[in-house]
């Protein structure tokens, strides 16, 4: 089923970009203008507007609150929701990406002798370090690997592209060898981060085709899976990796007219759509069949967040349904936010298992830690997890004063509902 989304908005060049929870869209559009589609409303917010030439790429937060772009020689974290933004200064950055802990930035831009290197840095614009040592052409397409390992760019343009890991930890460098004319487009890393995807052109004695390739992250193993009739098509994965969607159908025409998905399990492609005109595709991260939500809110503890619609109340702090549920509390402690989440997850009576794991992160720009535990968990505890997230200032309930917000909630949930929870402070 087709569904139209925007009128007269897009572009040739806007290339949408699903947000981590399937909730959001961001793209370019019309006038260089960039905007959110919020699927579960259907309303669309216009965040920004970008200069002529400016960097077009987009970069969504692990969770799914904020957009990373580049503007007038900075990069720009805006908040989609709470409408706040900041920017990092980087003369002639590009290619912004999140690494999974969502407190540090992939990027590309020039070092000191002008040459182009990816970076990283600190969301609050510190800690910058070169990833690479590249002594070359400039390095395009820059995409992290989903578990923040890896990391991939072309060099050195459109006419010669070639694709190279890098590997985060060492800072080996892996040359994909790619297609017969050197010209290797739109690299996509699969959700495991262990496979790429890419478009290689091929038989330009015959005409424009492309063929659809698979390679490991050090360049190994690389497959050919289908032929398009395109120079070059993006390419997309399916969230389990399985299948990957593909564009072909250009004949003379500029713009490809089909849209095709082949099945790694079984290589015998499947046309989805044709007879429109396709400049860009990408796979939703989860089912849009889940997206039935509705939004809670509590003044008491100054909280707003969304959750299945389903569920149903219990009292004024827990929902449940029958695949899961939510919780909310607060806490009074120290300042040191480490030993809240410790204390929490090591409680006497193991709420988590004996051996809960602990991820440090942000939420709403604020100190927080989430909690999951481990396999020995009680099933009692229906598959409870935590986030713990300290108050941007103490709040009062019943005269007692409260520096934390916890939100419990099965594991399986936790990361959805609290990727949109708001401090109504």
């Amino acid at each position: 089923m087709n569904v139209q989304l925007t009128n007269e908005l897009g572009d040739s060049f806007s290339k949408p970009i699903w947000s981590p929870d399937s909730r959001k869209i961001a793209f370019v559009g019309k006038n260089r203008i960039l905007y959110v589609i919020f699927i579960t409303t259907g309303s669309i917010a216009r965040i920004d507007q970008l200069e002529e030439g400016a960097e077009l790429g987009l970069g969504w937060s692990p969770d799914s609150q904020q957009l990373a772009y580049t503007k007038q020689e900075h990069m720009v974290l805006y908040n989609v929701l709470s409408h706040e933004a900041q920017s990092i200064r980087q003369p002639g950055a590009s290619d912004v990406g999140w690494f999974p802990n969502g407190t540090e930035l992939l990027f590309q831009a020039p070092d000191a002798s002008s040459i182009s290197q990816l970076f990283h840095i600190r969301t609050d614009g510190m800690g910058k370090q070169p990833i690479t040592r590249n002594t070359d052409g400039p390095l395009h397409n820059a995409r992290l690997s989903p578990d923040g390992t890896f990391a991939l760019y072309t060099t050195p343009g459109a006419s010669i592209s070639i694709i190279h890991t890098v590997e985060l930890s060492t800072g080996n460098v892996f040359e994909v060898k790619g297609g017969p004319l050197a010209k290797n487009y739109f690299p996509e890393w699969s959700p495991n981060s262990s496979q790429i995807a890419y478009s290689a052109t091929a038989f330009d004695d015959r005409g424009s085709f492309s063929q659809i390739r698979t390679v490991g992250r050090q360049g190994e193993n690389d497959r050919i899976g289908a032929i398009s009739n395109c120079f070059a098509t993006p390419v997309t994965w399916s969230p389990n990796g399985r299948k990957i969607a593909y564009l072909s159908g250009c004949k003379e025409q500029e713009f490809a007219s089909e849209m095709w998905v082949l099945d790694l399990h079984h290589p015998v492609p499947i046309r989805l759509i044709e007879g429109v005109r396709i400049m860009s595709l990408q796979w939703s991260p989860l089912p849009i069949l889940d997206l039935s939500r509705k939004t809670y809110t509590n003044p008491v503890y100054k909280v707003r967040f969304q959750y299945p619609s389903h569920w149903q109340k219990v009292n004024d702090e827990r929902y449940e349904g029958g695949e899961g549920f939510f919780q909310i509390s607060a806490i009074s402690a120290g300042q040191n936010i480490d030993e809240v989440c410790r204390s929490e997850a090591f409680h006497r009576l193991m709420p988590y298992g004996s051996m809960p794991r602990i991820v440090n992160t942000q939420i709403q720009h604020e100190q927080a830690c989430t909690i999951f535990p481990s396999a020995d968990q009680s099933t009692e505890m229906k598959g409870q997890a935590a986030v713990i997230v300290k108050y941007p200032k103490p709040i009062e309930i019943q005269g007692a004063t409260y520096n934390y917000f916890i939100l419990w909630a099965d594991k399986e949930h936790l990361n959805e509902i609290s990727s949109t929870l708001i401090f109504l402070l």
